[in-house]
């Protein structure tokens, strides 16, 4: 059992790196506003979920449920969003803390090219500056586990399943299972 849990927080860490990274990158070039760039991440996001779902019906020869593999997706998705969430706050309270006011910055000019007076921008950066990171912990876990959600359902819905009751050494679909005796014993 701790072989798996171990799996499981590794193969959590690889897909939280390789976002992580990601984020480092467009941050350095200057594109991490780049709406087109940002679906990249949601899209490796989904693909490592769906891979690792299907990574773990492959190591059990297909003899696995569709919720025992929704579960194990959700799972890496739930290891994927704490990391990323540790990240978020670490990014944005150590690591890059100009970061909140270039966005707060951003935000008020938005606004006012919207045509909201000054006055109530001022006052939305007011909730907005204090509130910062209650938004951004519940944004950062409802962003991750939505798609870890979606993510693991993709994964289980496209993975190989033995259907209940299917011989396992079947060769080919519809050949009938040997009969067995009371005891579940197969003859000879």
């Amino acid at each position: 059992m701790e072989e798996k849990k171990g799996k499981l927080w590794e193969k959590g860490i690889l897909i939280a790196l390789v976002l992580i990274v990601l984020q480092l990158i467009l941050h350095f070039t200057g594109q991490d506003k780049n709406t087109i760039l940002g679906l990249v991440s949601i899209l490796i996001f989904l693909v490592g979920i769906i891979y690792v779902t299907n990574l773990y019906s492959k190591d059990l020869n297909g003899q696995v449920t569709f919720g025992n593999l929704f579960a194990h997706g959700f799972k890496i998705a739930a290891i994927v969003t704490l990391i990323m969430l540790v990240w978020a706050v670490l990014m944005y309270k150590v690591i890059f803390p100009d970061m909140q006011d270039q966005i707060m910055q951003l935000q008020r000019e938005e606004s006012l090219k919207r045509g909201v007076s000054d006055e109530q921008v001022n006052q939305a950066m007011a909730v907005s500056k204090k509130f910062f990171m209650t938004f951004l912990v519940a944004g950062t876990v409802l962003y991750y586990i939505v798609l870890g959600a979606i993510g693991a359902l993709l994964g289980a819905a496209l993975s190989k399943r033995i259907p209940a009751g299917a011989s396992p050494f079947q060769d080919q679909p519809g050949q009938p299972i040997p009969p067995s005796d009371e005891q579940g014993q197969l003859p000879g």
